[in-house]
């Protein structure tokens, strides 16, 4: 079995202990810390990545642009 959590470090605290060992009671398991690359996670799902690439290829060719006009939020 495999759980993932993403959270910020400050949410660390007894309540998230106790789901762990709730969780996983007493066995051995490993705890691996890395920083969140929000990018990579979104990219990991190949609909997410597909929409995100064709995003990136409408800025870049000025296509699909919403132009707002910030005098009326003014």
């Amino acid at each position: 079995m495999q759980s993932v959590y993403r959270l910020k470090a400050n949410e660390l605290d007894d309540r998230f202990l106790e789901s762990l060992r709730a969780l996983w009671g007493d066995r051995e398991i490993e705890i691996v810390i890395s920083e969140a690359d929000e990018t990579a996670y979104l990219m990991a799902n190949e609909a997410n990545r597909q929409h995100l690439l064709q995003a990136i290829q409408d800025v870049e060719q000025q296509n699909n642009l919403a132009e707002v006009d910030l005098e009326e939020f003014a």
